[in-house]
């Protein structure tokens, strides 16, 4: 199988060359044409890009995130979400490289197979880097207004972090 991994993409590629050949597409003016373009979207994500990754900067070494953790820490027990996977809650809808460490951190300090280390796994999964994804696609089409993107999202993402905790218990049992 991995033989076959091997040579799949220049087959592919291969093919498309053939084909365009045959159908005169002229290739190298095409793919220049199409570099082009991928250059200029991305030089247009990039203000979007340096702005996320500055307030996710901003956010860590200001010690906001670990003070809106502690606000609602005693409402995420409420719902069954451990203190310890508040924080990815908080981080993951901004920065996915920022979730990762914390889950690592989490990892190291509850284990793989505990509880929390499940439910942060599945959250992991399940979740989006919301505000990442935005500035990469509405900024890629020059796209300002974002209307109910940012709402919905978000809904989806509070919704899969409780379904993380439901589903966690529900396969493994809880605490």
């Amino acid at each position: 199988m991995t033989e076959f991994g091997n040579y799949l993409i220049p087959c592919v590629i291969g093919l498309i060359l053939i084909f365009g050949f045959f159908r005169k597409v002229p290739l190298f003016d095409t793919f220049l044409e199409g570099a082009k373009e991928g250059a200029k979207s991305t030089f247009g994500i990039i203000p979007a890009l340096v702005g996320l990754i500055t307030a996710v900067s901003m956010l860590k070494a200001s010690g906001a995130l670990d003070l809106f953790t502690a606000f609602i820490a005693p409402l995420a027990e409420k719902i069954g979400l451990p203190p310890q996977v508040v924080p990815l809650m908080l981080l993951r809808p901004v920065s996915g490289s920022g979730s990762l460490a914390l889950v690592d951190q989490i990892f190291s300090s509850s284990g793989v197979d505990s509880f929390v280390g499940r439910v942060a796994a599945v959250m992991m999964g399940s979740t989006e880097t919301t505000f990442y994804a935005i500035a990469v696609y509405f900024g890629s089409v020059n796209v300002r207004k974002t209307r109910h993107t940012i709402p919905s999202a978000l809904t989806a993402d509070f919704t899969s972090v409780v379904i993380a905790v439901l589903t966690v218990r529900l396969l493994f049992g809880g605490v």
